[in-house]
């Protein structure tokens, strides 16, 4: 299947403007659960152009009660980019040192489920993970440094292209 390049700066131009309040064109899933992982697959559909129209396992959003489970989902919007070969944002779990704007992190408060989706708006340091800075909903956020979350686990999700 062909791809094509993932545009990270429409992606990160996004999630600057929305972070700290909502888009119209999409449900606020505020108060049925959160709103972090839709606002991440605004981020990256911003950066894509593309859905994956697949019932159960694909990776769209038509309203707020016709929306695959990965559009606003922690594990599922996971497991659609690590598992995608077909149409759509392309993505491997990588290390803190592989991580580029317009990236992923996810957050387990727990040690076991991973529950917080954070958008990857600029990088100061790779390293240091309070200058690796992000913008989320839910808990709304714009240019937060992720060392400054109280979480037991994390992982990065680099978008490598997109599915045509």
């Amino acid at each position: 299947m062909p791809t094509r390049k993932y545009d990270r700066l429409s992606a990160v131009v996004y999630a600057n403007k929305w972070a700290l309040s909502r888009n119209p064109k999409y449900y606020n899933f505020d108060s049925v659960g959160g709103d972090c992982t839709s606002f991440v697959s605004q981020c990256l559909f911003a950066g894509s152009k593309v859905m994956n129209y697949t019932p159960i396992t694909g990776w769209y959003y038509r309203s707020g009660f016709d929306k695959s489970p990965s559009w606003s989902g922690v594990e599922f919007l996971y497991k659609f980019l690590v598992q995608n070969k077909s149409i759509g944002p392309r993505g491997k779990e990588v290390s803190q040192d592989e991580l580029q704007i317009g990236d992923i992190a996810q957050l387990s408060f727990d040690g076991v489920t991973f529950t917080h989706s954070l958008f990857i708006i600029d990088i100061k340091s790779i390293n240091d993970l309070n200058k690796i800075y992000i913008a989320t909903h839910t808990y709304d956020s714009l240019h937060k440094g992720i060392g400054e979350y109280n979480f037991s686990k994390i992982r990065f999700i680099h978008i490598e292209n997109v599915g045509i």
